[in-house]
């Protein structure tokens, strides 16, 4: 598991914890502080996922138009 992946599943438990327990503490039953608590956890990892940047090559490299001006630069001489 890399550090990413445990990351984001860390701070997707801790929403659902933390949704378990305001739900249970707002007088709902055990039932549907667990419900509650699962949900949280379930939309907050493709949240997370996507926050969390993933570390791309791609996004450190230049865009293809950045090296084209040289070479047109060549041709028109």
């Amino acid at each position: 598991m890399t550090p990413r992946s445990a990351l984001v599943l860390l701070l997707a438990l801790l929403t659902g914890a933390a949704a378990s327990g305001l739900t249970a503490v707002a007088g709902e039953g055990a039932a549907r502080s667990l419900l509650a608590g699962l949900a949280a956890t379930g939309l907050a990892v493709p949240f997370f996922n996507r926050l969390i940047a993933a570390e791309d090559s791609a996004a450190h490299r230049p865009p293809a138009s950045v090296g084209a001006g040289t070479a047109e630069r060549e041709s028109n001489g």
